[in-house]
């Protein structure tokens, strides 16, 4: 076996062996298989990525073996790591690595630690899967994968009705997104017949496919524009874009590895990666990336705006995700993919650290996560609350802190796109660096600073245990370096074959050359994110309360998420059950129990019983029968 293909394979073993024997080895060792999994997938990952991304070796292509052969449809099973993959090895692996230590302590209580940690890995194996597959049917497979693995691990604790519901509404949101997905991919073979990233590539910029295609009900439409739109709605679930977005808040349910893992390494950078691998086909459709621009920076700030409001320490950062997700899309809308792969790079590790500190916020305040009853636990837990300054410092834009390199580069890359689209989105993402700002430390005021509002829960509260606190220590010194080690990510020849930008699309070149207050911009946004959180939350705490009581609708509309949620309720979930409800009532009681199985039967039984009322035993009643008989056979024939 090659150590390309032990990259992804290790962690399924891991998971088999926990999964289907954790009953008869333990708990134990159950983890620990897979936590070696993980360990041999990491490793390998790095030396991978240091000879391609680093070394500067040709990317590796494999062909395992023959997947699928069908007439004319015949389909692999490959390898295909260049550069982009081995950014995305170290993210998934690395990161998921950590948090499977970080599991340790988090989940020491939990009497389900095989299962839980085998459907941890199992979730990496499907990303891995998605990654380093070299034609659109692997990358399906993993795509499908990880959908199935976050609502395993959203609603793990089964017993509880909330998170059977995050659970169900997660696969339900992504299942709109994943038939546009499908149905794009049925059109590339449809269109090129293959699957194959090369030859569909190569295909594409050769002209080499009929420029129209009939869709739907708007007849001949742009033939790479329908695709790639098809494509891009199901990147909108995956990695919970505006209007799709609505699961990603509630699959806070499962536990919080969970979150860090679907927020920081898995699931939600699927869709980003994916409008990045494909950017031959993107590139040659204007319509789609400006589209996908719009989508993001609609993203960006809807999230921002929600997250100012949020009481539940992870539904912040969970806001956070999804507008950070918005910035990465808005970047590869503007042909910048360089720099939605950095951020992206650099996002995972900021982002699993403050889930992770989040979790470790949670263990100190026995399970408490409402930020109203936290207060002054700076004192108590001083390690986690440095390594959370650092995640928040890092995602807020703090100089020469991760997020300083690679979400600056995003901004500066959408204002240099000299475009309308381009700019719109740069005023957006500028809005929301603001909002970030302001939410991130108001989550770090609320729970960390001030007096304690949870007099018993302060008292009690400590620091967790090593195993909790290890990673958070590596994954603070990611937030500290990542982007100065990954800062030659945002110039153009970082990705060499793998990103194809057409003419004219040079955001990233010309966001070198930006004026000097368009890169110090974003940090004057952080500065006023910063100032307004202290003033409300450490100068003026009444204010808070007088602004929410002054303007009740706006804080009663973002605290609602926008109301999408009652919306879809309105509109989708309540004529689903009356439908459903009137198939059972009607379709199923009535006719087929009532008219149907039930009348059946009930006019069976009374035929039966007639005749049963027939049979008396009396020899003159069965006489009396046969000479009513002989006369009626009589007059018949007679």
């Amino acid at each position: 076996m090659s150590r390309e293909l032990l990259i992804i394979v290790a962690p399924l073993i891991g998971s088999m062996i926990a999964g289907l024997f954790g009953r008869y080895i333990g708990k134990v060792m159950a983890r620990n298989v897979t936590i070696l999994g993980m360990t041999v997938s990491a490793v390998l990952a790095i030396i991978v990525f240091m000879e391609i991304a680093v070394g500067d070796a040709p990317e590796i292509r494999q062909e395992v073996f023959s997947w699928i052969v069908a007439g004319d449809f015949k389909v692999h099973f490959g390898i295909l790591i260049d550069r982009i993959t081995a950014t995305m090895l170290i993210v998934v692996s690395g990161i998921s690595t950590l948090i499977h230590i970080y599991s340790i302590g988090y989940m020491a209580e939990d009497p389900h630690q095989p299962r839980f940690f085998s459907y941890l890995s199992f979730f990496t194996f499907a990303m891995l899967m998605l990654v380093t597959g070299d034609n659109f049917l692997q990358l399906f497979f993993g795509w499908e994968g990880v959908g199935l693995a976050s609502y395993l691990l959203i609603g793990f604790w089964y017993q509880k009705e909330s998170a059977c519901n995050a659970a169900m509404k997660a696969f339900l949101v992504n299942r709109v997104g994943d038939f546009g997905f499908a149905l794009g991919i049925f059109a590339i073979y449809m269109i090129f017949g293959t699957l194959d990233y090369a030859e569909v590539f190569k295909m594409a910029a050769t002209a080499q496919y009929p420029k129209t295609i009939d869709f739907i009900i708007f007849g001949a439409s742009d033939t790479i524009t329908v695709i790639t739109l098809l494509l891009f709605i199901g990147a909108m679930g995956k990695s919970a874009q505006f209007i799709l977005h609505t699961w990603l808040p509630d699959a806070m349910e499962g536990p919080t590895p969970v979150s860090a893992l679907i927020h920081a390494a898995t699931m939600v950078t699927a869709g980003v990666f994916m409008v990045c691998r494909t950017s031959p086909l993107f590139e040659l459709s204007q319509t789609s990336l400006t589209v996908v621009t719009l989508v993001g920076a609609t993203t960006a700030l809807f999230a921002a705006t929600v997250g100012l409001v949020q009481n539940d320490i992870k539904r912040v950062i969970a806001y956070s995700t999804c507008s950070q997700l918005g910035y990465m899309f808005f970047a590869a809308g503007v042909s910048a993919y360089s720099a939605a792969i950095f951020h992206l790079m650099t996002h995972a590790f900021f982002k699993a650290l403050l889930f992770l500190s989040a979790g470790a916020v949670i263990h100190a305040m026995h399970h408490e996560q409402d930020m109203r009853k936290m207060g002054g636990l700076w004192k108590k837990i001083p390690i986690t609350y440095t390594v959370m300054m650092i995640g928040t410092l890092a995602l807020t834009g703090f100089p020469y802190l991760a997020g300083f390199f690679s979400k600056d580069a995003i901004l500066e890359a959408a204002y240099a796109s000299h475009t309308t689209v381009g700019m719109v989105a740069w005023v957006m993402g500028m809005t929301a660096a603001v909002l970030t700002s302001f939410y991130s430390f108001r989550l770090i005021f609320m729970t960390f600073h001030g007096k304690p509002r949870d007099q018993h829960a302060y008292d009690h509260a400590k620091e967790a245990p090593w195993s909790i606190r290890f990673p958070l220590l590596v994954l603070a010194v990611g937030a500290i370096f990542a982007g100065m080690l990954g800062a030659p990510m945002v110039h153009g020849g970082w990705f060499k074959e793998a990103i194809v930008l057409a003419p004219g699309h040079d955001a990233m070149a010309n966001a070198h050359h930006v004026a000097l207050w368009v890169k110090w911009l974003p940090f004057g946004a952080f500065l006023i994110g910063v100032l307004l959180a202290w003033v409300l939350y450490i100068k003026v705490t009444t204010l808070p309360k007088i602004l929410a009581e002054t303007y009740s609708g706006i804080y009663k509309f973002l605290l609602n998420a926008w109301y999408f949620d009652k919306l879809y309720d309105k509109l989708f979930v309540r004529p689903a059950k009356a439908i459903g409800n009137g198939f059972w009532q009607t379709g199923d009681v009535t006719i087929i129990d009532g008219y149907g199985v039930n009348g059946i039967a009930a006019t069976c039984g009374r035929i039966a019983q007639w005749f049963r009322g027939v049979q008396t035993g009396y020899v003159y009643h069965y006489a009396f029968a046969m000479i009513i008989g002989l006369l009626v056979l009589v007059t018949v024939y007679s």
